[in-house]
């Protein structure tokens, strides 16, 4: 077997783009694989047209050579646009190979080790605040309209929740420097006002959802460590599953840690095991974060497997299309250790129409994938309908 073309698609999500890698074989074999960035989308896309100068011609099934090859020639440049691309490389690979063999990935790595994952939902509010319309829901005007959202989320059968800041009004906000901003938004320090209104904020989904629903806070890469110690002061009471925040400094995260009484989730941001293990040897958090479609699944399964050497749970990192579900519930079906997996629930009328098969969830839980292969492929009809020009 050879492959004979690599393709990519970059596709409208609404507010962003989805990144689609797709792989052909000479024996009609087709592999997908998703590697969504984004912020830099354009710049995975060229790694991923430099990467098919070598790839071209060669056995596909041979994934764990390919990889090598691919580091190799990346190796000035390790880490983000480039291991992205192979990410979704590696992912259109595995894809193939599975199929080859007729079976599921879960099955080529092992698996089942559950039957199932549960979900939390993310991005609570968030989407509402910034793309209602294009979410086809309520705006979020008021605090009346979280509490309705925290209702939605029990009537819809989830048992968790992840939010970020998020001030109501017409229109709604989202507040944060991490990614961007106006002069003056690069310090990472919290107003007093936002963090009044955060305590309202959590307060609010929490007399909604009541005590038996879990609710994380995201903070990205928004606050120091500082302005994070009055946040989880804050919202302590609240009894959060976890505080989520991103940080290039384990011995600073640790700080952070065994200064709050409310679980830490990091990690989203890594890609490969010697990244993380300063982190795991440092203990800086209680949950890590695991990101398949930027780290590709064969490094994410070892990441989950020195998590479990160290005692640690992680949990997918998954804001992306159907098809990131289906990767990300796999690499739950191939890990002892996980704690909980993210879902985005608020989506465009489109998102189901780009997958054959929409991930089966019940009760807030996804079933593992059974399939062959990832157990879903790309309807490309649809991709090529909704291609992003942005």
């Amino acid at each position: 077997m050879k492959i004979t073309n690599i393709e990519t698609f970059l596709v409208d999500s609404g507010w962003w783009p989805f990144l689609f890698v797709k792989i052909e074989t000479d024996e009609g074999i087709t592999g997908y694989g998703e590697c969504t960035e984004t912020r830099q989308p354009h710049g995975v896309v060229g790694s991923i047209e430099d990467f098919s100068k070598i790839l071209i011609g060669k056995d596909p099934r041979s994934f764990e050579m390919l990889l090598l090859d691919l580091k190799r020639m990346s190796i000035q440049s390790k880490g983000g646009i480039a291991n992205k691309a192979i990410s979704g490389i590696e992912l259109a690979l595995l894809d193939i190979k599975a199929k080859a063999l007729n079976i599921s990935v879960v099955e080529l790595f092992g698996g089942p080790t559950r039957e199932n994952v549960r979900l939390y939902w993310s991005h609570c509010g968030t989407y509402r605040a910034r793309n209602y319309a294009l979410c086809n829901t309520p705006p979020l005007e008021s605090l009346k309209d979280i509490y309705n959202l925290g209702k939605e989320v029990i009537e819809k059968g989830f048992t968790a929740l992840k939010t970020n800041i998020i001030i109501p009004g017409k229109p709604a906000q989202t507040w944060g420097g991490g990614f961007g901003g106006p002069i003056g938004s690069t310090d990472g320090v919290i107003p007093k006002d936002v963090l009044t209104h955060l305590d309202n904020q959590i307060g609010t989904f929490r007399d909604a959802v009541g005590e038996n629903i879990d609710i994380n806070l995201d903070l990205n890469f928004h606050v120091k460590p500082e302005s994070a110690k009055r946040i989880a002061e804050v919202v302590e009471k609240y009894n959060l599953m976890w505080l989520e925040i991103d940080m290039y400094q384990p011995d600073a995260l640790r700080e952070l840690k065994d200064s709050i009484n409310i679980p830490i989730c990091s990690g989203e941001n890594l890609l490969f095991m010697q990244e993380y293990m300063p982190y795991f040897q440092a203990r800086s958090a209680d949950i890590f974060m695991i990101d398949v479609p930027w780290m590709g699944f064969s490094q994410g399964k070892k990441v989950g497997d020195l998590a479990e050497i160290f005692q640690f749970n992680v949990a997918p990192h998954n804001y992306y299309s159907h098809l990131s579900s289906f990767i990300s519930a796999s690499l739950c079906g191939v890990l002892p250790n996980i704690k909980i997996m993210e879902i985005d629930v608020d989506q465009v009328s489109w998102k189901d129409d780009l997958v054959t098969n929409v991930p089966d969830i019940s009760n807030g839980y996804m079933k593992i994938p059974s399939g062959i292969g990832w157990g879903t492929d790309l309807n490309e009809e649809a991709l090529k309908e909704h291609l992003w020009n942005k």
